[in-house]
Formats: C-alpha cells, structure tokens, sequence
C-alpha cells in the first residue's frame, strides 16, 4: 500500500500495539466522557489486563487520559486528533489491512527483542 493510507498505517503502527489498543481508543472516543476500567472491560469484553495494557499504551502515545476515574479520549494534539479520525475511518473501510498492520508491526518488535538476546558466534 502506498500513498496517503501508507503514511497513516505507519501512524496506526508506531500508536497501537495491537488491535485491542485501537478499539479501546474508538470507544473512548465514541462518547467525550471518563471510562470506568469495568465500563471498558464489559464494553470490549476484555480482561482487566488487556484494558490495563491498552490503556497504557495509548496513554503512551498521547492518545488518551487515565486517572483514578478511568479514562477518555485526549489527544496530545490537534494533528494527532485528525490522524485519529483518519485511522478510524480506514479501519470502518479496510479492517484487515489496518490489522495486518498492527500485528506485523508487533510481531517485527518482538523479532527484535528476541535478536537482542541470540547467542552470536565468533
């Protein structure tokens, strides 16, 4: 894929490290609100542990606000705001590719680590 919708799959990449970390993020924006963790975990029918790690990855990425409340959609900025809506829009049109996207971004992440540690001979 090339063109525009490249360039914010590489958004969707570097913001979201997985697919639930996306979907957390459009439920929080879906209503301008605080999340109770337990509202999100019956929303996405999740565990604590997938919430709690989205959620900290999207506080991360300056997408989102978490407090002794919950949570809520804050973008750090506006231009981070109009690549969301993008990434939402691409995600309602192309869902697959958005989350072929998420997960190889992961998985390169995780060959990484792993190459850290790999005995080298010399």
């Amino acid at each position: 894929m090339t063109g525009p919708d490249h360039d914010l799959l590489r958004f969707v990449a570097s913001s979201f490290r997985s697919v639930w970390a996306l979907e957390l993020l459009l439920v929080l924006k879906s209503e301008e609100r605080v999340w109770s963790r337990e509202e999100l975990v019956a929303t996405l029918r999740a565990s604590e542990l997938v919430v709690s790690k989205a959620l900290d990855s999207l506080l991360a990425a300056g997408l989102a606000s978490v407090d002794a409340e919950g949570a809520r959609y804050m973008p750090v900025s506006e231009e981070v705001a109009r690549n969301v809506e993008r990434a939402e829009s691409l995600y309602a049109a192309k869902p697959d590719a958005v989350r072929r996207r998420i997960v190889s971004s992961s998985a390169a992440d995780l060959a990484a680590f792993a190459d850290a540690f790999r005995l080298r001979k010399e």
